[in-house]
């Protein structure tokens, strides 16, 4: 019994110090979380004030950045941005348009635009027109094959632009099709009947024209043989007139005479020419003194009788 007693007081005793260890423990947790809820409390209080100061500080000093920025932007002078010209409109790629002249001239009519109207796909792949072999890889300028003739060339240009079916034509069938020197033999040989009257005007108007330039080189190298001609005689005449006028030529006439007048002259009269010599025999002073002497008296003698 006394076992048993022990053991019930030690079991009570042993909840009562349980109960009061709770009790302890309870409230040293309470008192911790009112501790701690204090000092959380504490900080973020803290924290916050520190935050609104440093909120100020920092707005402070952007007002005074602001403030000195808008000093210097006062002071500093503002430079005139000059006026920006305006942009000339971009040409048009876009090819000017033949007149009407040019495409009467390379028979590009009302009536070939309705035949051309008339055709379709079908009528160029289906034409019966064998395949040439091409003797050269003949280049091609504007398009247009250079394996045809000048007419045909340019003719080919134009209807490219003008007549918008043939240009639908061209590129839905070349090269995908045919060959681009195909094409135009069966265009021209599909338009012939509206073409062939203004293709053979036009060759006979250049046949014409160079007939005319020829015509006016020929008369041109006439006028400039006459040209030469006539200074040759003009040369002649000058030279001939030149020559009466030489000093040295009438000097041979006066001491020799006029070779050409013999005939016009009396036979063995060349008293003159002596006469002459004997006046460049007195000058000469190749005689000597005595016979100078001898001379003048027998001029002297003569004069006496």
């Amino acid at each position: 019994m006394d076992l048993w007693e022990r053991a019930r007081a030690f079991a009570g005793e042993a909840a009562k110090r349980s109960q009061e260890l709770s009790a302890e423990a309870a409230k040293r947790s309470s008192a911790l979380v009112s501790e701690t809820a204090k000092k959380s409390k504490e900080i973020f209080s803290e924290t916050a004030t520190k935050s609104r100061e440093i909120a100020a500080e920092a707005t402070k000093q952007a007002d005074l950045l602001a403030g000195q920025i808008k000093r210097l932007s006062t002071d500093l002078p503002v430079p005139s941005i000059p006026s920006i010209p305006a942009i000339p409109p971009i040409p048009s790629a876009v090819a000017p348009e033949p007149d009407a002249a040019e495409l009467e001239r390379y028979g590009i009519t009302e009536d070939l635009r309705e035949f051309v109207k008339g055709m379709a796909i079908s009528t160029f792949r289906d034409f019966p027109l064998q395949d040439e072999p091409e003797m050269s890889d003949v280049p091609t300028v504007s398009n247009v094959r250079q394996d045809l003739n000048e007419w045909q060339a340019r003719h080919a240009t134009l209807v490219l632009s003008a007549v918008k079916e043939i240009s639908k034509f061209r590129y839905e069938l070349c090269p995908r099709y045919m060959k681009e020197r195909k094409f135009w033999r069966i265009y021209f040989l599909l338009v012939n009947n509206y073409t062939s009257l203004y293709e053979n005007k036009y060759f006979e108007e250049l046949k014409v024209k160079a007939e005319e330039e020829k015509k006016d080189a020929k008369k041109e190298v006439s006028d400039t043989s006459q040209a030469t001609t006539a200074e040759q005689k003009d040369m002649k005449a000058q030279s001939k007139t030149s020559t009466s006028t030489n000093p040295e030529h009438d000097l041979d006439v006066f001491l020799l005479g006029d070779l050409g007048s013999d005939d016009e002259g009396p036979e063995g009269d060349d008293g003159g020419l002596d006469d002459d010599f004997d006046k460049i025999d007195g000058t000469s002073g190749l005689e000597s003194d005595d016979d100078d002497k001898e001379k003048a008296a027998g001029k002297a003698e003569s004069a006496k009788e």
